[in-house]
C-alpha cells in the first residue's frame, strides 16, 4: 500500500483493510511518540497515548471525512487524551518548583555538556508546568515546526487562539525560566 496518501488508507480501513491501519501507524507513529514523549516527559507515557490515539482513530475511521487532514486530527485526539488526562489527575498544575530538582547525571563529563544537559533539563522542567493549552501548542510549534493553521486544528481552535496561546507560553516560560538563567534558584 505504499504510495497511498493518507485519505485512501483511511478509506481502506473503513472497510475493513487492517493491513491500511497497519500502515497509517508505521507511517505516523514515531512522529506522534515524539510529541508526545516532548509533551508529557515521558516516554513509556507517551507510547502509551499513542497506542491509545490510533486505537480512537480507528474506532473512529467510520466519522472521519477526508479533507487532507489526518495528520492534525490524529494530533488533537492525541493531545486531547493528555488534556483529560491532566485533568483528571490535575498532575501539572500544582506541581511545587520546576527548578527544585537536580538533574545532575552520576558520570563525569565536560562543563559545556553538564551545562547543556542543566539547561535542557530546566526547559524540560518549565516546560512541563506550563497547562497543556500553551504547551501544546508550543510545542508543536517551536520543536515540531508545524503551521498555526494545522496546530488550530490540532488543538480544535482558531489561528488567533493558538498565537494566542503560544505568545503566552513563550512569556510564561521566560518567567518561569527567570531565575535559573538570572544565577539564582526560586
Amino acid at each position: 500500500m505504499e504510495g497511498m496518501n493518507d485519505g485512501e488508507l483511511m478509506a481502506r480501513m473503513r472497510s475493513g483493510d487492517r493491513g491500511a491501519f497497519s500502515d497509517l501507524i508505521d507511517r505516523h507513529k514515531n512522529m506522534l511518540v515524539n510529541y508526545l514523549t516532548r509533551l508529557t516527559g515521558c516516554r513509556d507515557r507517551a507510547e502509551e497515548y499513542a497506542q491509545e490515539a490510533f486505537l480512537r482513530l480507528y474506532q473512529s475511521a467510520s466519522r472521519y471525512h477526508e479533507q487532507g487532514q489526518l495528520l492534525p486530527y490524529l494530533y488533537r485526539i492525541a493531545t486531547n487524551l493528555v488534556r483529560s488526562d491532566e485533568r483528571k489527575k490535575r498532575r501539572w498544575l500544582f506541581l511545587s518548583s520546576a527548578f527544585s530538582r537536580n538533574g545532575h547525571g552520576d558520570e563525569p563529563s565536560p562543563h559545556s555538556q553538564l551545562l547543556a544537559a542543566e539547561i535542557k533539563e530546566q526547559v524540560h522542567l518549565a516546560l512541563s508546568n506550563l497547562p497543556t493549552h500553551y504547551r501544546a501548542p508550543l510545542i508543536l510549534r517551536e520543536i515540531e515546526d508545524w503551521s498555526y493553521q494545522d496546530i488550530a486544528k490540532a488543538v480544535g481552535c482558531r489561528e488567533g487562539t493558538v498565537k494566542s496561546r503560544i505568545n503566552r507560553g513563550r512569556s510564561q516560560l521566560r518567567e518561569l525560566l527567570e531565575p535559573y538563567m538570572n544565577g539564582g534558584g526560586k
